[in-house]
């Protein structure tokens, strides 16, 4: 993304591998089922007939759609799973907003579904907004609390920009893309083409990632219609949406106390509450709302009571020499590197190298190779790893493993 801003996202290298056909019937129950080209069109015809978002077949859009059901099943079948959960929330606000109920699968193509995703370039949230665009549409970001990760308030925030683009545009491709390069990049591109406006004529003129982002968006429609005849099953969640309600704090707590208090492990807590970018709740603008498992609402109302105010986290010292989270690498000093700049490329101190190394001295020369711990990076995916190149689009995971 995007908002009103240039993001570097993925540069698409599409590789269309032609497959030869054995039957001109449908296939089912096949994990790597190929269809004939008039198949796709019927069941693009019949997606395309149900919303006025364009949505049409080509080879672009088909190779998302292999990505997906053939070398990253695995994943959408953890995103069939998380969209049990999200999907009733952006139906009810798009609804409200009067917008195409397909835009919900938008927050797929940013997120996977991940409430914590962050980008390379900072966007952050289900919908993936940047910080300065944050603040056009009233999410709050301070030092505990990011609005961007809260699925409700980016939710009406997506909408609403989407609602923006849209009226500016008159198309909904171009509002997509606009979603994803800034609304000044497509009117520059239509400038540029001599006036047009249909995106599959406008996109030479548009950037790379821009380029890949309507077909995405296609495929994703497609395979989360189509994904039974691949054989690809849902992970079920952890838990439905109609199984969390919300309770309202009035003081600052921990997210250790709540899940203590309400009796729920303190992952569920944190995935269900992602607004709160630290284990702790502060209490700046009251009532705080969280959210919790319906089964254990009466439980914190009970014990809430006793809980006492929690103090504010105080800064945490790192001992020198900290490996905690960090990877072993070696790095060779070029010419003209000095500490800092090597200590700001790895993400620690002068202090952690000179200790990591023995080192006697802060003196430096062209070619010494020096150990050094650099943090692990996020877990990183995207649908189309195979297909891409340059900078890949990195995004925080959730590992906990939910029992059903």
């Amino acid at each position: 993304m995007k908002h009103c801003s240039h993001k570097i996202i993925v540069v698409v290298v599409f590789v269309i591998v032609s497959h030869s056909l054995n039957s001109q019937n449908s296939v089912t129950n096949r994990k790597e089922a190929d269809y004939p080209k008039w198949l796709y069109q019927s069941r693009f015809k019949e997606l395309d007939d149900k919303t006025p978002i364009k949505l049409e077949y080509n080879d672009q859009v088909q190779a998302y759609i292999n990505v997906y059901v053939k070398k990253r099943r695995e994943h959408l079948s953890r995103i069939i799973g998380r969209s049990e959960y999200y999907f009733p929330l952006f139906e009810e606000y798009l609804s409200k907003y009067n917008l195409p109920i397909e835009l919900k699968y938008l927050a797929i193509v940013e997120s996977a579904l991940d409430p914590r995703a962050t980008s390379s370039s900072g966007a952050k949230g289900l919908w993936q907004f940047l910080y300065h665009a944050a603040h056009m549409f009233d999410l709050n970001i301070d030092s505990y609390i990011d609005d961007r990760c809260d699925p409700l308030k980016s939710t009406i925030a997506a909408c609403e920009y989407l609602e923006y683009l849209y009226r500016n545009t008159n198309d909904w491709q171009l509002a997509l893309a606009a979603y994803n390069g800034g609304l000044g990049v497509v009117k520059k591109a239509i400038e540029r083409s001599g006036g047009k406006t249909n995106f599959w004529e406008l996109q030479p003129y548009l950037p790379a990632q821009v380029k890949s982002y309507v077909p995405a968006f296609i495929a994703v429609n497609y395979v989360m219609n189509y994904y039974k005849n691949y054989d690809i099953k849902p992970e079920p969640f952890f838990i439905r949406f109609d199984e969390v309600d919300t309770v309202y704090i009035n003081k600052p707590l921990t997210i250790k106390q709540v899940s203590e208090a309400a009796g729920v492990d303190k992952d569920v807590v944190k995935w269900l509450n992602p607004v709160f970018s630290k284990d702790f709740i502060p209490a700046a603008i009251l009532p705080v709302r969280l959210f919790l498992p319906v089964s254990n609402i009466s439980d914190f109302i009970e014990n809430e009571p006793k809980l006492e105010p929690a103090s504010y986290p105080e800064l945490t010292v790192v001992p020198v020499g900290d490996i905690k989270n960090r990877r072993k690498t070696v790095c060779t000093v070029q010419k003209g590197e000095f500490f800092h700049k090597i200590a700001i490329t790895y993400k620690c101190r002068i202090s952690d190298i000179i200790y990591w190394n023995n080192l006697k001295s802060r003196n430096l020369y062209p070619g010494q190779r020096l150990t050094v711990w650099e943090p692990i990076p996020e877990s990183t995916f995207f649908i189309i790893d195979e297909l891409l190149v340059g900078k890949r689009k990195k995004m925080s995971s959730f590992n906990y493993s939910y029992s059903q």
